[in-house]
């Protein structure tokens, strides 16, 4: 007979991998699956029409292209900008280093309706120089949404390479560019491939960037499967569009880990302090003085243009615009400060969701070994490369029965938390592996019953990464777009569906400044938390 506790125990197990598995099943692999219905099935018989039908139309087949071209020049664009700064941060050391790579990750974390924002107040027609119409201001947002991968990505693995290797080719009288050419470069190439894959898929499905500074002149797949459903109702024909974009982003990580196992070697690396340096000779301090200004300038200049446009009148600086918030626009159905209560309360709601979720599926991970751990953590990265506007278009498709959820609100959060969970997972994962199994065998021999162990030893630390993972669905919450523009209804805008309606509209553009500066504070101010309270270097994100 089982004791109650162990009883408890057994029952709380079943509850972690069933509540991940309905809501993944319900909210993610249900529409999916009728996306699947949608685009190969009429009347029960498998068609092919709809595919047919995208590639007959000039005008999908050249989204098609603009996607996959725009994508490739936006990662090799951002892979030669930031690889300066991937080496300064690399070889030297400087005072505020560890700050200045915190900064330089805030633009990748802003919601894309910022960025475009951004971008517009400074190259569009009002700005310093007027790139609009041109595909030049789509990939200079894409490069300074994507800054902080290279760096990251690129540069933590270059601070590790051991140097002698490149002493030893220069000592044998290779010059500098032809050691970089032939040494270095060779070196990087995991680094390069991990941090090029992920820009790309980035960029292959990017959504508000392209549709606020491209409009439907620069359409990609991500934009016609919204235009076809929104404005065409054409669903065969934007399920066929999800799919070839889905067979897309599955070819790119398929493609990106078969590079990986052919590449894996085995290379001298050495701590990143023993590798740096401070920067001594005039050279040096040029390379490093003119890299960090080219980088503040580059990354900072359009989110002080978008506070300082925020901020001017006609009769000079003020408060105009953010007070103009409390007052009704025929953009939007209720006045704009409405989105923002509407974007915290949805992000609260999502944070929940997500935590409860993505936690209850780390313990899986985690915990657990053999298969389902394996199927789990795989189930669970699923999301992540998933469009946000396939998730939401799926939503329209699939949720009408046996409850119609299409036209309720509830939807919102439960979008953002799908995005959200993914990161939740990555962030408590390598926490939850890192406690010591001799501290839990050690509390066992004392008596404590398992319940009691985790209490004592594991909640602390998975507390703290629980709170971060709050942090980043919290974040992903406020900024979300692509999915909120199919299930937003006119009455409860979020704060990126007002700024993009705001800036539909002539004569609200000081008010979309406004409230992307809003977004960008809390957005900001979510990031913070995370750093608060990471837990060492652990967590993925």
């Amino acid at each position: 007979m089982r004791t109650p506790a162990r009883l408890r125990e057994r029952v709380g197990g079943v509850i972690l991998v069933v509540l991940p598995l309905v809501f993944l099943g319900y909210f993610f692999a249900y529409p999916l699956g009728a996306i699947l219905s949608k685009s190969l099935l009429q009347a029960g018989r498998v068609d092919l029409t709809p595919f047919a039908d995208v590639f007959r139309r000039g005008t999908l087949r050249n989204a098609i292209w603009f996607t996959v071209w725009q994508a490739t020049a936006s990662m090799l664009l951002t892979l030669v900008v930031a690889l300066p700064t991937a080496y300064v941060f690399a070889r030297y050391r400087f005072p505020g280093k560890n700050l200045l790579r915190a900064a330089i990750t805030v633009p990748f974390v802003l919601p894309t309706v910022v960025v475009g924002t951004a971008f517009l107040a400074l190259l569009g027609p009002t700005g310093l120089i007027d790139l609009s119409g041109t595909v030049w201001l789509i990939l200079i947002a894409h490069v300074f949404f994507n800054y902080a991968i290279v760096v990251r990505t690129v540069g933590g693995f270059w601070a590790n390479l051991d140097p002698r290797l490149e002493e030893a080719a220069r000592m044998l009288g290779a010059g500098r560019w032809r050691t970089f050419r032939t040494v270095t470069l060779p070196l990087l190439r995991p680094a390069l491939a991990a941090a090029g894959s992920i820009v790309f898929l980035f960029t292959f499905t990017s959504f508000g960037v392209i549709l606020i500074l491209g409009g439907l002149r620069f359409a990609t797949i991500e934009v016609e499967i919204w235009r076809q459903t929104i404005s065409y109702l054409q669903l065969p024909i934007a399920s066929a569009l999800a799919v070839i974009q889905l067979v897309g982003v599955t070819s790119i990580l398929f493609a990106y880990s078969r590079y990986q196992q052919r590449r894996m070697i085995e290379l001298p690396l050495r701590p990143a302090q023993e590798v740096s340096r401070t920067p001594r000779t005039l050279r040096d301090r040029a390379i490093v003085g003119i890299t960090l200004g080219f980088t503040g300038l580059f990354l900072g200049t359009p989110l002080a243009v978008l506070i300082e446009r925020s901020l001017r009148t006609d009769a000079g600086f003020g408060l105009a615009a953010y007070r103009s918030l409390a007052t009704p626009t025929s953009a939007l159905f209720v006045p704009p400060v409405e989105a923002i209560r509407n974007s915290i309360l949805f992000a609260f709601a999502a944070t929940v969701i997500a935590v409860t979720v993505g936690m209850a599926a780390a313990a899986i991970v985690a915990y657990r070994t053999g298969l389902l751990s394996r199927a789990f953590d795989v189930l669970l990265m699923l999301p992540l490369g998933t469009s946000a506007v396939t998730i939401g278009f799926g939503f329209l498709v699939a949720l009408g029965r046996p409850v119609d959820l299409r036209t309720s609100p509830v939807l919102i959060p439960i979008a953002h938390a799908l995005v959200a969970i993914p990161f939740v997972v990555r962030t408590a994962v390598p926490v939850m592996r890192s406690v010591k199994e001799k501290l839990r065998e050690a509390a066992a021999m004392l008596g404590a019953p398992p319940s009691r162990v985790w209490r004592r030893i594991d909640l602390p630390m998975v507390f703290r990464a629980g709170l971060v993972g709050a942090g980043f669905a919290f974040a992903i919450s406020l900024g979300e777009f692509g999915a909120t523009s199919f299930i937003a209804r006119p009455a409860t805008p979020t704060l990126p569906i007002a700024i993009f309606r705001l800036l539909g509209r002539p004569g609200t553009l000081d008010q979309a400044l406004a409230l992307a500066t809003v977004l960008m504070v809390l957005t900001a101010l979510s990031i913070l938390l995370i750093e608060r309270f990471r837990f060492g270097e652990l967590g993925d994100f």
